[in-house]
């Protein structure tokens, strides 16, 4: 839960002092408090005793790497984390993904897109830490025996509490508010990531909607919820 009343913690884990010291000032200055380290070991000490309010991960560290870093911060809780990949490390990113990474910035990134990024998923999460049950907050999407409550941030399927991490929640509430709506992969990354496609890749969607599919699917390869438009995007089934 991040708390409105004090600046966020962003940890930043990356083992360039140069990409720390640069992410670390224009995070300042958009009000968050940084804390920096330069390995997955550090960084998985830091975890245990600490809860920030969002990660920026580098996967290439020295010791633990960031993806055992990730599989760390998900095994005790959904902290929003956004990956620092190599151009070329597709399929770090796509396993990134798949673990439960919220986001990811290609390096080299720009700093102003990578603070935009950070500061859209903070507010997410620090609307539904406030959720007071007005407005948006108290939207209950039910759809047969699929219950998404957006305030409260959970989804309920046949009783049984499913387990989403902050991106992939933003994206079932997001196409399940306009039922057999079609929204392309472009749209999507616009509403629900809120920031630029341009910097933005399209499977980052595909992954996401791949993960919704696996915990809410009895057959994932048969989805009930999400449908495939095919060559133009997602839509939601009720």
């Amino acid at each position: 839960m991040v708390d409105a009343s004090t600046p966020p913690v962003v940890l930043v884990v990356d083992d360039e002092p140069m990409v720390r010291e640069v992410v670390t000032r224009y995070l300042e200055q958009d009000g968050h408090l940084v804390q920096g380290l330069g390995d997955g070991d550090r960084a998985v000490a830091w975890l245990r005793g600490n809860r920030p309010a969002l990660v920026v991960l580098d996967v290439m560290l020295p010791g633990v790497d960031g993806l055992q870093v990730l599989r760390e911060i998900r095994r005790h809780g959904d902290v929003p984390v956004i990956l620092l990949t190599a151009r070329a490390d597709e399929v770090d990113r796509v396993v990134g993904l798949e673990l439960g990474a919220d986001d990811y910035v290609v390096k080299p990134f720009s700093p102003r897109e990578l603070a935009v990024r950070v500061r859209n998923l903070l507010r997410r999460a620090t609307a539904a830490a406030g959720s007071d049950g007005g407005g948006d907050g108290g939207t209950v999407l039910c759809h047969g025996d699929l219950r998404i409550d957006v305030g409260a941030r959970e989804v309920v399927l046949s009783g049984r509490h499913v387990e989403l991490t902050p991106k992939e929640f933003d994206l079932l509430a997001f196409l399940a508010a306009s039922p057999r709506q079609v929204f392309s992969r472009r749209q999507i990354l616009e509403h629900v990531w809120g920031s630029s496609p341009d910097y933005q890749d399209p499977a980052t969607v595909t992954v996401h909607v791949g993960r919704i599919r696996q915990k809410l699917d009895v057959h994932p390869d048969e989805p009930r919820w999400i449908a495939t438009s095919r060559g133009v995007g997602y839509r939601f089934e009720p």
